[in-house]
């Protein structure tokens, strides 16, 4: 799916096109590093978030007892990831992301949260679509929809370009189900986040 000869051909492209020699002994292997940094940076992009549910799915039932009047709440929190803004292929990095859910019949691995996180980073993305895709695929894995992502991280695109606002942070939220509706659970979710 990732075509790295392309990817290699544009990159000189671009270096030629901004005024440098793509044969100089510091450029003549950029075209290939960032082919293989690209593969690496978008895998990603390879899985729709419906593969990735296939890829994480394992749950565990028999070790989790659930009632209808349980209020039970997984919280995982900081799991840092990086992406790439889709709108100037900038880095979004330094980012956390928090992930909530109430289960009802399955958990789901820790491990896992933290993979899918990773792997919905790695596409050309906003960082309001990777709350909603963590949110889909752990909704779908758990089959629970209440399900809660909070991000927080700088954007390439507005701490070293354009306005320049070094240490600038954009959080955001995707929330589902009782996070959305309930007070007392949205309450009790923040405290946890602070």
């Amino acid at each position: 799916m990732i075509d790295k000869k392309k990817i290699e051909e544009h990159i000189r492209g671009i270096i030629e096109a901004l005024g440098e020699d793509p044969n100089r002994e510091g450029l003549i292997d950029t075209p290939k590093r960032v082919a293989n940094m690209y593969e690496e940076v978008f895998e990603g992009i390879k899985y729709s978030n419906d593969d990735l549910v296939e890829m994480y799915g394992k749950t565990f039932e028999e070790d989790f007892t659930y009632t209808e009047n349980d209020n039970d709440m997984v919280f995982m929190k900081d799991i840092e990831i990086f992406s790439y803004c889709e709108h100037h292929l900038a880095l979004m990095y330094n980012m956390k992301v928090n992930v909530a859910y109430i289960p009802k019949k399955k958990i789901i691995g820790l491990s896992k949260i933290a993979r899918i996180a990773d792997m919905v980073g790695r596409r050309m993305q906003l960082q309001e679509r990777i709350g909603q895709d963590i949110a889909y695929i752990v909704s779908k894995i758990t089959e629970s929809d209440d399900v809660a992502v909070i991000i927080e991280g700088e954007h390439g695109c507005m701490t070293t370009r354009g306005i320049k606002k070094m240490g600038t942070r954009t959080v955001t939220t995707t929330l589902k189900g009782t996070f959305k509706e309930d007070e007392k659970t949205f309450s009790r979710l923040m405290s946890l986040y602070k």
